[in-house]
């Protein structure tokens, strides 16, 4: 008896794609074995708002995909000044000493005038920046809220493909609306100092409460409000964690000059990844990805299709006092009589 085969026949968007980019990728192939050069090259077609490279990037994402998943995904915020680039650069080197691939994904604001950023994270990671088992990846901001990238997402599953089994995304750190990188990572991280604040400062909703770790930074500066701040966070923590939560965060000092408590950080996010369900919380993760883009995507079609000259007379009849916003978004939503 001869062999069977099954036949399944491609829908049109797939017949476009593979003939627009067959497989595979030339991307996908030195990408899969690590190469950095083919990295770097794949974040950057992400990262590029050109329609062409947008379609493009998808089709070798969708090609990745099936190699990625496999790391260990940290998220680290703080405010300005406490140590994020010498912090993650003492733990990433800690971990690619002991064997571990670390990809660093810095996030650097843009300027809200030029939209330009500085990129500079490099020069202050000078030894894990020449270390062989790590990858730094700076890109800017570009405008997009909750202190990460446009595309950080996309730029975390390339890595993952290329074989980096810790990903360390560093967030670009303005205050209490850094909690969008909880949403695309499995911990989150909040550096803090000694004296940078009272106990009110710690029990403040919002970022402390989406925080898995606390990590008092700089801590060899001032053992002693170090120690007070770390008691502190920890009667904080407990009162934002609800009952019966599987992982109940931690606060801990650390000083990523000296080194010192940077081993207790990484046990901390191997006792955090044992006691919670890592693979739910992702598909949990991917839903609020998918929603966040089916939003983007709506909004376009929904530009692409608007009457622009209701829009710009409705537009004019709210500057003038004439129409509240409230009712001019209405009139631009009813239907035309």
């Amino acid at each position: 008896m001869g062999a069977v085969y099954t036949i399944r026949a491609l829908s049109w968007p797939e017949v476009r794609c593979r003939i627009a980019f067959p497989m595979p990728h030339p991307l996908a192939p030195p990408l899969l074995t690590g190469n950095r050069r083919a990295l770097a090259r794949a974040i950057t077609l992400t990262e590029s708002t050109r329609p062409d490279h947008e379609a493009e990037a998808q089709a070798l994402l969708a090609e990745v995909l099936p190699h990625a998943g496999k790391s260990v995904r940290v998220g680290l915020t703080g405010v300005p000044g406490v140590g994020k680039s010498t912090f993650i650069e003492a733990l990433g080197t800690y971990l690619a000493d002991a064997g571990h691939r670390v990809a660093v994904l810095a996030v650097d604001p843009s300027s809200a005038r030029t939209g330009g950023s500085i990129m500079g994270d490099k020069t202050r990671m000078p030894r894990l920046t020449v270390h062989p088992n790590a990858y730094i990846r700076p890109s800017p901001s570009g405008g997009t809220l909750g202190g990460v990238a446009r595309r950080t997402r996309e730029a975390i599953t390339l890595c993952e493909a290329a074989g980096y089994d810790v990903l360390l995304v560093e967030t670009v750190g303005v205050g209490q609306s850094e909690t969008q990188v909880a949403a695309m990572t499995d911990l989150f991280v909040l550096l803090t100092l000694p004296n940078a604040g009272d106990e009110l400062q710690g029990i403040k909703r919002g970022i402390m409460e989406m925080s898995d770790l606390c990590v008092v930074n700089k801590a060899d500066t001032d053992p002693k409000a170090a120690t007070r701040a770390q008691t502190e966070l920890t009667m904080a923590l407990k009162l934002l964690t609800p009952k019966g939560a599987p992982w109940r965060p931690r606060a801990l000092q650390a000083s990523a000059l000296t080194g010192e408590g940077i081993g207790q950080v990484w046990e901390a996010v191997g006792a955090y990844r044992q006691a919670v369900d890592v693979p739910t919380k992702r598909r949990a993760q991917t839903a609020v990805w998918f929603d966040e883009l089916l939003r983007e995507a709506a909004w376009r079609a929904f530009q692409a299709g608007v009457d622009g000259e209701k829009l710009r007379a409705l537009r004019a009849e709210v500057l003038a006092g004439t129409l509240t916003p409230v009712q001019g978004v209405r009139a631009l939503l009813s239907p035309t009589p």
